[in-house]
């Protein structure tokens, strides 16, 4: 087996071809882990069947025959990086597929059952059947896109899964924005009397799970979604948390949107300033505070809360936010 280095520790099983790498099979000993975006200078362009699987079978080293025909070499290699853990893909929690990754094949992610977060290059424009089967945590994508069009990456992820969804997008140019699509469930009941089953829906998230038309996004399309969601039955902080995320992240926002989004986290002032102090994010905090306006007693609320957390960034805009309320409480005006 050969050895190399690399940004994560990997048992990889690979079929080099004359122009890309297939990964066969794949273990890793790190719960965040980087799939090499080449080997031997080839890119890594495909996931084979059951690659990261629990349970799939060996793959034995030496000459394969491509389905073109062409003669290649499968072969093993270790990736090194760091001290060595347990051997076990069922324990990865965060996954980055290589750069050049287009094709995802059936079962390829079987059984990673705390795999939560799914970092990929908008290319991957083939899915296979199971391809995320058992992955019972995945519910945060980070995609980057390599074209001005995006891929259809995203349209398949929000119908494979049905919880809630945090997506951020990378831009070609380097802009960035987070999206959230909220959960929901199907439902099939047999009805025996009948000979048929009954399917359900329920909560408020489908639509925007198929927002997507011919598998492209349109933003101002998820956001003439709101009016509805909110009469349809929904969690209050997810809800909020979707609004929030619109408004921190403003890609082709109308202002209609926006007023929409801000009157909601408005009716809930401290629901949305306790959530966003989690975020340990300045910059949307002072954005926050702008627009809320808090009161002073929730401004102090939230002091608590951040020195609670040790958050000293947030304590720090917050403190600095309370003493300019109480200096100007103290103005004069007087008119002669």
């Amino acid at each position: 087996m050969e050895m190399i280095s690399g940004l994560s520790n990997w048992k990889l099983t690979v079929r080099r071809e004359q122009d890309q790498i297939v990964i066969l099979r794949a273990v890793t000993c790190d719960k965040k882990a980087i799939l090499p975006d080449e080997l031997w200078g080839l890119p890594v362009t495909i996931l084979g069947d059951h690659a990261l699987a629990y349970n799939a079978s060996p793959v034995t080293a030496g000459a394969a025959i491509t389905a073109q025909g062409a003669v290649a070499e499968i072969c093993e290699v270790q990736i090194t990086c760091g001290p060595e853990g347990e051997w076990d893909n069922r324990r990865l929690t965060d996954l980055t597929f290589p750069k050049h990754l287009s094709d995802v094949r059936d079962y390829a992610l079987y059984g990673c059952k705390e795999l939560k977060t799914l970092r990929f290059y908008d290319r991957v424009d083939r899915w296979g059947g199971g391809s995320l089967m058992n992955c019972r945590s995945l519910d945060t994508f980070f995609v980057t896109r390599v074209e001005e069009h995006q891929g259809e990456a995203l349209a398949f992820l929000c119908d494979e899964i049905h919880k809630e969804l945090f997506v951020t997008v990378t831009e070609t140019d380097g802009r960035m924005y987070q999206l959230i699509f909220p959960e929901y469930v199907e439902d099939f009941e047999e009805n025996c009397a009948a000979h048929h089953f009954d399917y359900t829906i329920y909560g408020g998230g489908h639509p925007y799970h198929h927002i997507f038309k011919a598998k492209q996004l349109v933003l101002r399309d998820y956001d003439a979604l709101w009016e509805k969601f909110l009469k349809e039955d929904h969690e209050e902080d997810g809800a909020l948390r979707l609004a929030w995320t619109r408004l921190r992240w403003p890609e082709d926002l109308s202002e209609k949107a926006e007023n929409q989004y801000w009157r909601y986290i408005k009716d809930r002032k401290e629901m949305t300033l306790m959530y966003q102090l989690n975020q340990r994010d300045p910059k949307g905090l002072t954005m926050l505070l702008d627009g809320l306006e808090p009161e002073e007693e929730l401004i102090h609320l939230a002091c608590e809360k951040a020195r609670h957390d040790r958050n000293t960034e947030a304590l720090a805009l917050l403190l600095e936010r309370q003493h300019r309320q109480e200096a100007t409480g103290f103005d004069k005006d007087f008119d002669l």
